[in-house]
C-alpha cells in the first residue's frame, strides 16, 4: 500500500477541476510566464497556486497541511512538525525562541552555523560559546564533549539551553545521547541543529537521529539530502519540555504568509519516500557512498575521514571527506580541478573537499562521475606538489564578547581596513563559508591573531560571507 501524501493529493485534484484564476500568482497558471521558463517547468507551474481555504493555511492548518505535518511527525518521532519554508536557518530561529524567552543565555559549539546568530538577534539571547575538539589531521573541528557541557551547565546555572550541530557538515554525529542525559537532569532543553540529518534514524547503518537520543527539538534541511526542493527544511518538537502552541506561534511569525506550494508539496513527497522506504534508500546511500570511498582509498598519500578518526563519536559514512594534503594541494585547488572535470564538490576547505552522496546517486550517470573523479585523481597524483609548501592549517581563533549580538545590531557603525581593526568590537559576522563557521560576531573583539587567521583564509581562496566588504580589505566595526 502507498504511503499518503494529503498535500499531494490536494492539489492534483485542484488542478484537474481546471479553475479559472481570478487570483495571485500573477503569471495565471503559466499564462503570463516567459515562454522559455514555462518550457523548463512544464505543467508544474498549474501547481504553482496561492494559499486557499480548498488546500489549508499553513499558519492555521487544519487539514491537508495539518495531516501531512502530523505523518512528518509520526515518522520522526516529534510530537509535532513544522515545515520551514524558509529554509533551516528558519526552523533554526524558531527553535531558539521557542526554547527561551530573551536575555536568557544558551550553551552552543563556536562552529555553531551563522544562522544561529540571526536566531540570538530574534529572540534577544545571550550566547555562552564551547569550543569543540579539533582534529589538526583533517584540519576541521568536530564536536563538543558531554564533560565540557556538563561543566560548563554547572558553572553557570542561569544557562536555559544546549544547542548542538549534529551532524556537522562532515557528517560527525554529537554524542547527542549523553548530551540530553546531562542537559535533563538539570533541567535544561536540548536543541539540535540537525540541518545535515534528515536521514538519520532509518538504519543502524549510520549515527541515531536526535530524537531517538532525547532532543527536544531538532531542525532539518529535509532539501539537502532527502528529495524535497532547495529551501525546504522541517521543525520537530517535543512538549514535554517546550510549548507546542509557541513553537506554532513562532513558526508563524518566521514564515511568509505566501508560501510556495510546490515547495509544501515535495516535503510530503519526501516525508512519504522515507517513511514508506527510508531503511532501503540509506542502505542505498551507504553503498554508493563506499564505491566513493574505494576509489579514493586506492591511492597512497590521500586520507578519508573514517569513523577510526573521530575518537569514538559516530560517522554519517554518506558523507566522503578526502583530505589532499599529503599531495601537496590544499581543497580548495582539487575542488577546481573536480570542477573541471565537470564535478562539483558540497565543500571544501584548506586541506579537504567534501562528496555529499545520497541514495540518488544509483544512476548510470554516477558511475560515469566517479570514473571522472579517478582522472582527476590521476592527474593530481602525476602532479603532486611539495607537500612543505601547503600552508599550515589552524583552529579558529577564540574570541571574547563584550556586548550582545542584539545590542550590535541596532548600534551605529563605521568601517575601517582590516589590518587596522585590532582592539576594536566588532560589528558584523565574518565567516569563511563553506561551511559557514563564524571567526567573528557581532559584539566580539577584534585581534591581532583573529586578523591574521583572516587574511591566511583569503589566501588559501576561501569565500568570506557575512561582512558588506566581501573582500574583507575593510571591516565594519562599532563606532
Amino acid at each position: 500500500m502507498k504511503t499518503e501524501m494529503p498535500l499531494i493529493a490536494a492539489m492534483l485534484k485542484y488542478k484537474a477541476e481546471n479553475i479559472y484564476p481570478f487570483h495571485t500568482p500573477g503569471h495565471k497558471g503559466g499564462r503570463g510566464m516567459v515562454q522559455e521558463l514555462k518550457a523548463e517547468l512544464g505543467s508544474s507551474v498549474l501547481m504553482d497556486v496561492s494559499l486557499m481555504s480548498e488546500l489549508d493555511d499553513i499558519h492555521e492548518p487544519e487539514s491537508y497541511i495539518a495531516q501531512a505535518q502530523a505523518l512528518a511527525s509520526q515518522t520522526y518521532g516529534s510530537d509535532a512538525c513544522f515545515w520551514a519554508v524558509n529554509g533551516t536557518s528558519q526552523a533554526i530561529h524558531a527553535m531558539l525562541m521557542t526554547a527561551l524567552q530573551p536575555g536568557e543565555k544558551v550553551l552552543l559549539p563556536r562552529n555553531a552555523h551563522r544562522s544561529v546568530a540571526g536566531g540570538l538577534i530574534l529572540g534577544g539571547l545571550e550566547a555562552v560559546f564551547l569550543q569543540p575538539d579539533y582534529c589538526p589531521a583533517f584540519g576541521i573541528h568536530f564536536q563538543v564533549q558531554p564533560e565540557a557541557v556538563a561543566q560548563a551547565l554547572d558553572g553557570d546555572p542561569a544557562i536555559k539551553a544546549v544547542l548542538l550541530t549534529s551532524p556537522n557538515y562532515y557528517g560527525v554525529a554529537a554524542d547527542v545521547e549523553r548530551i540530553a542525559a546531562i542537559c535533563h537532569a538539570r533541567g535544561v532543553v536540548l536543541l539540535v541543529d540537525e540541518a545535515h540529518g534528515p536521514h538519520l534514524g532509518f538504519s543502524e547503518l549510520l549515527p541515531k537521529s536526535a530524537l531517538q537520543c532525547g532532543a527536544d527539538a531538532c531542525a532539518q534541511s529535509t532539501h539537502k539530502i532527502l528529495g524535497a526542493m532547495t529551501q525546504c527544511s522541517m521543525l520537530h518538537v517535543r512538549k514535554q519540555r517546550l510549548s507546542l502552541q509557541r513553537a506554532a506561534d513562532v513558526m508563524s511569525i518566521l514564515t511568509t504568509t505566501s508560501p510556495n506550494y510546490l515547495m509544501m508539496a515535495s516535503l510530503d513527497a519526501a516525508r512519504a519516500q522515507f517513511q514508506e522506504r527510508g531503511g532501503e534508500l540509506v542502505e542505498q546511500a551507504v553503498r554508493a557512498a563506499q564505491q566513493l570511498r574505494d576509489l579514493c582509498g586506492k591511492y597512497a598519500g590521500l586520507k578519508l575521514l573514517t569513523e577510526a578518526d573521530c575518537g569514538g563519536l559516530r560517522l554519517d559514512t554518506t558523507k566522503v571527506t578526502l583530505n589532499v594534503a599529503g599531495w601537496g594541494y590544499t581543497g580548495i585547488e582539487a575542488g577546481e580541478l573536480f570542477r573541471q572535470a565537470r564535478i562539483a564538490v558540497e565543500l571544501v576547505d584548506p586541506q579537504n573537499v567534501l562528496f555529499l552522496v545520497t541514495y540518488a546517486d544509483v544512476q548510470e550517470d554516477y558511475l560515469e562521475a566517479l570514473a571522472r573523479i579517478e582522472k582527476v585523481l590521476q592527474y593530481m597524483e602525476a602532479h603532486k606538489k611539495p607537500v612543505e609548501a601547503l600552508r599550515e592549517v589552524e583552529p579558529v581563533p577564540k574570541s571574547r564578547v563584550v556586548r550582545s549580538l542584539r545590542e550590535i545590531f541596532y548600534c551605529a557603525k563605521e568601517d575601517l581596513p582590516l589590518a587596522e581593526a585590532a582592539g576594536r568590537i566588532c560589528g558584523e559576522q565574518v565567516s569563511f563559508y563553506p561551511p559557514g563557521i563564524p571567526v567573528l560576531l557581532p559584539g566580539e573583539v577584534i585581534t591581532s591573531e583573529i586578523i591574521t587567521y583572516c587574511q591566511k583564509m583569503k589566501g588559501l581562496g576561501l569565500p568570506v560571507s557575512g561582512p558588506a566588504d566581501s573582500s574583507l580589505q575593510r571591516i565594519r566595526v562599532v563606532r
